[in-house]
């Protein structure tokens, strides 16, 4: 459906509860059906015409003030060009078929401006809900009890949070829909590269939405030769996410055209630059050549991968650290080692969601994640996946997000 079919004159009518429009001025623009029945008044009487000539104070009564009221909250609605919802209100109504008499009547009012596309409010919805028969279930306000009137003004509020937190729910289903689609869009499948299939795990942070700001990559190159990756983006969910898709599509570009994961790691600093919410981004990538039985690395202020060997003795792949990307100001060539691997072992990428905890010393750390590797050598990588993450993962949940690869070699 497009923007010219939508009969908006008649969703503003259908809207529920008293709705009215009015000008900067607080002249009436419209009015929908619950307002017209709830106020008594037809849109003849209103349109056009000025709010407080069509419901003035009470004269009677030297102590009302919800015309000034009122007044007050549309004025700052126009001056602010912010949302502005009263306290409930005590307004009295003159009765049409009893001129000069007036009922006793308590709202609710939330008022709300309409922007135009220079952020000026052209319009404000005024919208009202009516709490005066809960006031009278209550039996009424009786001199100096307030209790009826709070209790209806906690009444109004819990309606009003009810609604917000179902377009909430909305909202978020939504925005996790568009997460869930991104990571699809994102992430690579761990699917078999060349002869060689890794096992790989992804785990936002219990709060954040289904994705985050870690990311892994596996990179076919020429020969019998792969490149492994993982990263972590400072944050987490969308605005994450979005810069972990542009570093990890770009280091992946890197890998394929680098003479090694020290020089792709070096453009990718350069390529971070450029991107705002890149600065602090840790990565590692390993290149794996199964014809020389070598792992060539290269670390920006990452976690060391861990090299488990047959035998159950786990390597810490350390020697080729560097700061993470923007920690410099200028270009620095980073560095790079290797070290040999035997048939049966098993290299385990990670993020620091994996084994980091606040109050724990990042060697008692990876001690752990050293330990549950040696206990679970003989897993095959999917079982060692869950396993690690199994082991490693609080009950509870964890606060920072988690990526995980585990490459058989």
């Amino acid at each position: 459906m497009t923007g010219a079919e939508i009969d908006f004159a008649g969703v503003f009518q259908a809207l529920p509860g008293m709705v009215a429009l009015l000008t900067p001025e607080m002249f009436f623009v419209d009015a929908n059906e619950d307002y017209l029945s709830n106020s008594g008044r037809s849109r003849e009487q209103l349109v056009g015409r000025y709010l407080f000539d069509v419901f003035p104070d009470r004269p009677d009564d030297p102590a009302a003030t919800g015309m000034r009221d009122l007044q007050a909250s549309l004025r700052r609605v126009v001056e602010s060009g912010e949302r502005d919802a009263m306290a409930l209100q005590r307004y009295d109504v003159e009765s049409l078929e009893r001129p000069g008499v007036w009922e006793e009547r308590y709202w609710s009012p939330v008022n709300v401006p309409v922007l135009d596309e220079n952020g000026a409010v052209t319009l404000v919805i005024h919208r009202v809900e009516e709490v005066t028969e809960f006031i009278r279930a209550r039996g009424g306000l009786a001199q100096g009890d307030r209790t009826p009137l709070l209790e209806a003004e906690l009444y109004t509020r819990a309606r009003e949070l009810q609604e917000l937190n179902e377009r909430l729910r909305r909202a978020h289903a939504r925005e996790r829909e568009v997460a869930v689609a991104l990571q699809d869009a994102l992430l690579p499948s761990p699917e078999q590269v060349g002869t060689h299939h890794a096992a790989v795990r992804y785990r936002p942070a219990t709060s954040s939405l289904n994705v985050c700001g870690d990311w892994y990559d596996l990179v076919s190159l020429s020969g019998d030769r792969m490149a492994v990756a993982v990263g972590d983006v400072v944050g987490h969910g969308l605005p994450a996410a979005c810069v972990m898709g542009q570093l990890r599509s770009a280091l992946s570009a890197a890998s394929r055209a680098a003479d090694g994961p020290a020089r792709a790691l070096e453009v990718l600093g350069l390529y971070a630059r450029s991107v705002e919410g890149a600065e602090s981004t840790t990565a590692v990538t390993a290149w794996i050549d199964w014809e020389t039985r070598t792992i060539t690395y290269s670390s920006a202020g990452h976690l060391p991968p861990a090299l488990l060997h047959g035998d159950g003795r786990v390597e810490f792949l350390d020697r080729a650290t560097d700061p993470p990307l923007g920690a410099r100001p200028e270009h620095v060539a980073r560095p790079e080692a290797a070290t040999g691997f035997a048939s049966g072992d098993t290299l385990v990428l990670y993020t620091d969601g994996l084994v980091e905890r606040r109050t724990e010393d990042i060697d008692v750390s990876l001690g752990r994640l050293a330990a549950a590797l040696a206990h679970h050598r003989e897993a095959e990588p999917e079982a060692l996946a869950d396993a690690l993450l199994s082991d490693l993962l609080p009950p509870g949940g964890v606060t920072d997000d988690t990526a995980l690869v585990i490459l058989p070699l």
